[in-house]
């Protein structure tokens, strides 16, 4: 399969577009504003100049619940340092719970451990309201933080729901990071509660997390109490834990109970989010209550295309930004999809056997998961009902032009594709879909309403249709308000914005194109740059894994003193395949003809695996700067790999050359 990049796989029918959220919103803003748009690129275009009242649209289209009025949308024109609506007060969770149906299910849950349920609105409603009574007795209240060390299940949303309620600050982690790895995110926050498991299962196996949490605990003397969920045994002991609660203790209220939801600022925080950590302590990422309501109504309501009676999945764990974003979709009414587990089991069907078994709407996974099903070979439409799916959503890294025409195959022929990116820094997506576009293999369909995407060279100049910079020249709603204990700034500062000053630099190489598409070539800072020409990693990856006996693949750039380069490019082949000079000379002619003669490998080496992050992605700057000789403890955190063991490889192969 060699599918050329912006070739045209979709177009929406004219009842799809007529359908769809954003035509309705466009109708209102023409019918309340008197704001004409005549396609996408023009609404985008007005979202992005007139920054105040496109949001202040948002604000009014979604019929924002202020406890304050607001007097100004923003407090400043520039980006740093700007808040947005600073006279307002809002809840997260009342916007939650404003949707509460009879008609449809709040979530639908599954595990390898629990069968399939469906958790009424009214249900959710109450264990939320009880658990939020259970907290407030705690002595939690606005500004607390509540460390969750939890899996994707049913309890861990009703936990985050209770303590946005109150105005506490949510932060998780999930249960598969290492022991270091989340003590290293909660130590810097001192959380007042924590909401733990005893453990989970993955792809049939189950692990026991008992001495973690004790560790956990005694590493947290901020903590004043634990409510505790026995998710992998029943009979779990949680009797060292600082003041125990049984969930059923703090969920099990009999009588009837209301919600109350505590008013904060518009530009409080709702959560804490970490970056990956790979070169020292994460950075704690404070989002806003406001910010991330608006962002994300806009993003799943007018990009995603989701209202009440919708089924929303995307395959997650909790310590990754697509888990709080999966949950935004209850702000529109939809029902969101839980799935605890491995992709591949029972077997490698499982997630679209779930696609099947809920009547999914809306397919949310990453573009690793697209290509392993690629190369096994699957056709789920042959085997399953995907009748209900409208849309695949792709993101964790660049989704090949061979991966959108396999889901168009293999999938569905008139399935809506939608390639996103954004990161855990603006906790969504600012470069993602739309009903009402065209798509182009390889391709992402737009920038993001209200967000001002360009692509920079190196002395800031925008450029179309060339690979530059990824930038973000206005202000964004949810953008960090803060790390935690960065009272300076200066870490914030130094992460973001002093590549261009004033811009935002999100550490992506990106090429907009004519027809306002974009596609992403990986992170910049891993460039492939060879007598001059740049190619991002995601070309060479996209090149080398087509070869059949390639699973996985890695290739960093290693300056030379004379102005040359070594690119070695590791592989990782799948099972029975060896490296023979047939095939390493297959690899090369694929790389000489797919991105060019100047970057084809000087050396190919074979690994058993490669380097990844917790939230599974390919790990190339450490790599990089351990091949050239710097000691792999300064820059490289192992805790914050799901394999660290791998390292050894690197560290053993730097000795050597």
């Amino acid at each position: 399969m060699d599918t050329k990049e912006g070739t045209l796989l979709f177009e929406p029918s004219k009842t799809q577009v007529e359908q769809a959220n954003i035509t309705s919103y466009r109708t209102w803003l023409q019918e309340y504003k008197q704001i004409q748009t005549k396609d996408y690129h023009t609404l985008w275009k007005w979202s992005v100049e007139d920054f105040d009242t496109f949001w202040e649209s948002i604000w009014e289209y979604f019929k924002i619940q202020s406890h304050e009025s607001y007097q100004n949308v923003r407090s400043s024109k520039q980006i740093i340092g700007t808040k947005w609506f600073p006279e307002a007060t809002i809840n997260y969770t009342e916007h939650v719970f404003r949707n509460k149906s009879l008609d449809s299910p709040a979530i639908i849950h599954t595990s390898e451990k629990r069968q399939r349920q469906e958790v009424s609105w009214e249900k959710l409603y109450q264990d939320t309201a009880a658990l939020q009574n259970t907290l407030e007795k705690q002595g939690i209240q606005k500004g607390d933080r509540v460390a969750c060390y939890a899996p994707n299940i049913y309890e861990t949303v009703v936990a985050f729901l209770a303590t946005a309620s109150l105005g506490a600050v949510w932060s998780s982690a999930s249960p598969d990071f290492g022991t270091q790895s989340v003590m290293e995110r909660f130590q810097q926050i001192e959380p007042k509660a924590m909401i733990t498991v005893d453990g989970y299962s993955y792809n049939g196996r189950k692990f026991n997390r008992l001495d973690v949490v004790r560790k956990l605990q005694s590493a947290l003397p901020s903590l004043k109490t634990t409510i505790t969920i026995p998710y992998l045994n029943n009979q779990a002991d949680f009797s060292t834990c600082v003041h125990p609660i049984s969930w059923e203790d703090a969920t099990g209220c009999q009588e009837k109970l209301e919600m109350t939801y505590t008013p904060v600022a518009f530009n409080d925080p709702l959560w804490i989010l970490y970056s990956s950590g790979t070169t020292g302590k994460p950075k704690p990422i404070v989002h806003s209550q406001g910010g991330i309501l608006l962002e994300h109504l806009k993003a799943v309501h007018l990009h995603m295309d989701l209202s009440a009676g919708s089924r929303f999945f995307w395959f997650t764990t909790t310590g990754w930004m697509m888990w709080n974003f999966l949950v935004g979709g209850l702000l529109t009414g939809a029902s969101i999809i839980l799935y605890d587990g491995s992709p591949a089991y029972p077997d490698k069907q499982v997630l679209w056997r779930l696609a099947e078994q809920t009547k999914m709407n809306v397919f949310g996974t990453s573009a690793s998961f697209i290509t392993a099903c690629m190369n096994e070979n699957m056709m789920p439409k042959n085997n399953f009902d995907l009748s209900h799916l409208r849309n695949i959503s792709s993101t964790g890294s660049p989704l090949s032009p061979e991966g959108f025409e396999w889901c168009y195959t293999h999938v569905k022929n008139d399935i809506w594709l939608s390639s996103v990116s954004g990161g855990t820094d603006v906790c969504t997506a600012f470069l993602l879909g739309s009903p009402i576009l065209p798509v182009y293999a390889g391709e992402i369909q737009c920038a993001g309403l209200g967000a001002k995407i360009e692509s920079f060279d190196e002395d800031g100049n925008a450029l179309t249709n060339e690979i530059g910079e990824l930038v973000l020249t206005a202000p964004f709603p949810s953008m960090p308000i803060y790390f935690w204990n960065d009272e300076s700034g200066f870490r914030m500062y130094h992460s973001y914005f002093d590549t261009f000053p004033g811009v935002w630099c999100h550490g992506d190489y990106i090429k907009l194109t004519d027809r306002n598409t974009a596609i992403i070539y990986g992170r910049s800072d891993a460039t492939i740059n060879r007598g001059g020409i740049r190619i991002g990693t995601s070309e060479i990856y996209r090149a080398a894994d087509q070869v059949t006996a390639v699973e996985n693949s890695l290739m960093v750039d290693l300056p030379q003193g004379n102005g040359d380069s070594i690119t070695p490019l590791f592989v990782v082949l799948k099972d029975g395949e060896e490296l023979t000079e047939s095939l390493e000379q297959e690899i090369k002619q694929q790389l000489r003809t797919h991105c060019s003669p100047r970057h084809v490998p000087t050396h190919i080496y074979r690994v058993e695996e490669l380097p990844q992050t917790l939230n599974g992605k390919k790990v190339e700057i450490p790599v990089k700067k351990i091949l050239m000789g710097q000691d792999a403890a300064t820059v490289i955190n192992k805790g914050s790999l799901i394999n660290p063991d791998s390292l050894d490889y690197f560290i053993d192969l730097a000795k050597k050359i």
